[in-house]
This record gives structure tokens, sequence and C-alpha cells, in this order.
């Protein structure tokens, strides 16, 4: 078993008995792995752990987890957020432990940081992707998301859910940090009808303090659009880091780049694990940020996290006609007058998204 630091070698323990063999990744010589389930592409020996720290080398085969979830509930799926995914709906959302990022502000450290911060870590449930499959046909949810920690280091235990789900007409959501390879997207992609990516600076500087690069971002927002996947990206605005007129103004003109369609989502930052330096996002800031994203060209911006706050950033429109198409409180749905058509019922302009 690899080595774990001893607070959290208990965990350790635990999670790693709750491994199968990776199927994301490939052998290389004297008994070591590389990983392909992210962008750091961890070159792993014998008995050593990737930067994730729960996929790991046992007997030169790479483990992964699976059969555990340390969170599930059914949310509203504006919550993730998608916004142009059968608004309305409910998803059976997931999580597991570990990412490959250490963001300062992380609000789900206590899950992300486990086995890496040995005041992280939560209890975990047994469960099998049959058990779980049950549980959105009980709750009668269209959908299931992997969500909560990142997704791409658990990609193996996802794709055993959504494959489970498929049979059931149940679709797959990702809720991720963009740090993926074209080979776990090639192994997502079957699985998947949408895929939220969090694009949180345009500094290349900022994005190494939390444990990547941008190009590897940038690269993975592009990628998950050209795979045909329905594409959302969230920019958490936090001031200080990433909240300058500049580099907001860059983030809306790379989207644009790609597509002017994709949603934009700002959204307020609070202060949370190490980053209590700084105030929490005001209005005044976000809806600064939602009118450069439109004033660069998106049809489709959102301001998030202050519900009620932000007046119509949180509806959608035509942007053919300006019709009020969707009228959403936080993530409630108060209107919704896209009847699964995607098309505006005015001037009957298609709506991108997934409507049905």
């Amino acid at each position: 078993m690899p080595p774990a630091a001893s607070s959290a070698r208990s965990l350790a323990e635990i999670l790693d008995s709750l491994t199968r063999e990776a199927e994301v990744y490939r052998p290389v010589e004297d008994g070591s792995v590389q990983c392909l389930a992210c962008g750091h592409r961890c070159l792993i020996r014998e008995g050593k752990r990737g930067i994730c720290q729960v996929r790991f080398n046992q007997g030169g085969r790479l483990y992964a987890p699976w059969g555990y979830v340390c969170g599930l509930n059914i949310d509203p799926i504006e919550k993730k957020p998608f916004f142009h995914v059968m608004p309305g709906s409910r998803t059976l959302t997931f999580g597991m432990l570990g990412c490959d990022l250490h963001c300062a502000y992380c609000q789900n450290w206590i899950t992300s940081q486990a086995l890496r911060d040995p005041a992280a870590g939560a209890p975990v449930d047994r469960i099998s992707p049959e058990e779980m499959v049950e549980l959105a046909i009980r709750y009668r949810s269209p959908f299931i998301t992997s969500s909560y920690n990142e997704p791409l280091i658990t990609a193996e235990w996802a794709v055993s859910v959504f494959r489970a789900a498929q049979p059931h007409g149940i679709r797959g959501l990702f809720v991720s940090n963009g740090n993926l390879t074209r080979e776990v997207l090639e192994y997502l992609r079957p699985y998947l009808v949408g895929y939220k990516i969090d694009l949180k600076s345009m500094n290349d500087r900022s994005y190494r303090q939390l444990g990547t690069t941008l190009r590897n971002v940038l690269d993975g927002i592009r990628l998950v659009y050209e795979s045909g996947l329905w594409l959302e990206v969230v920019t958490l605005v936090v001031p200080g880091f990433n909240d300058s007129d500049e580099e907001l103004r860059e983030a809306a003109r790379f989207l644009v780049s790609l597509s002017p369609d994709i949603p934009w989502h700002v959204t307020a930052f609070h202060r949370d694990y190490k980053m209590y330096d700084r105030d929490d996002t005001d209005v005044r800031t976000l809806l600064r940020a939602a009118e450069i994203g439109r004033s660069e060209g998106l049809r489709y911006v959102y301001a998030g996290n202050i519900p009620g706050a932000v007046g119509e950033w949180e509806n959608t429109f035509c942007p053919q006609c300006n019709a009020v198409l969707i009228r959403r409180y936080g993530f409630r749905v108060l209107e919704n007058h896209l009847s699964g058509s995607g098309q505006c019922p005015r001037c009957h302009a298609s709506i991108p998204g997934v409507w049905s």
C-alpha cells in the first residue's frame, strides 16, 4: 500500500481499499505508470501516488477510486450551474474525495483536499452503480452528475455509474475544473451530455498558484467544445485575484472565439478555506463582469450566488428579439417559455442547449 501521512493514514487505508484498476492510464518502463486522467499526466513510480493522492501505483498497475460516495444529493440542475440543460429539472449529484488542484478558496475543501490537508476528509458511504441508478429513478432524475470534488480523478467510477444509467435514459453530466486530457475526454464522451468547466483566471501565474497552467484549462475548454458536448463555463469572480476589467474581458473574448453561444456564469466569491484576506464579491463587481461578457459578444451571460440582487442577469433572453425565455430566482425557475422546443415562442429563433 502506498505511503500516507500518519494523520491521514486511516482514511488512506479506507480509500485504498475502495479502488479498482484504472482504465485511463498506460504502463511505462520499470513498473511505473502514466496517469492520463488529468492534465498533470503524472508519472507514478511503484508504491507512489499521483498529485491527486487518490490514484496510486501498486504492482505496476494504476488504481483509482471506486465503489463509494462522499456526497450524494438531489439538486436543481441550475445549482451545477447548467442554465441551458432542461431548466427546472433535477439531477442526482455525487462526489468522492480528492482533487488535482489546491485552490486556497475552495468551498468543498473538506472533500477535495482529503489526503493532502490533515484537516480535510469526510466519511464515505459504500454504494454500487446500480444503487445509484435506483436512486435516480426513485427521485425521477433525468441526469446523474459527477461533482463536488474533481471528477476527472475519479473518471472510472463516474463512467461505471453513467454506463449503468444509460439503459434507463438517464444522462451524465460533469462539473469539472477543466484540467483534462484528450484521452480522458474520449473515455467520458460516450456517457455525457453536458460538461461545466471553471475558468478560474486568465493569468498563468494565478493558475500555477492553484496547481495547473492556464494553457491546460483553455485547451480543456476547447476540447470539450469541439467534442460536441453541451458546454457551460463558470468564473468565480474573486476580488484582487481575477476581477480586473482586462482579465474578465480576456476570458469573455476567449469564449467568444469558440462560440458566442457558450453560457458564461460569473459568480460571487465568499471567503472560505485559506482565503479570508479579501472581501466577498459585491453586486457591483458581479454586474460589471456580466456587462463585460455581454459587451464582448457573449449571448448568454449569467450572474450568480447573489439571488435576487442581480436583476435580469439570472434570466435567459432571446438574443434575436430580447424576449424573456426563462425567468429565475437563484436555483428556482419561475417561468420557462421554451417548453422543451428550444425555440423562442415570439420569433422562433433556435436557442442552443439541451431542452428535452
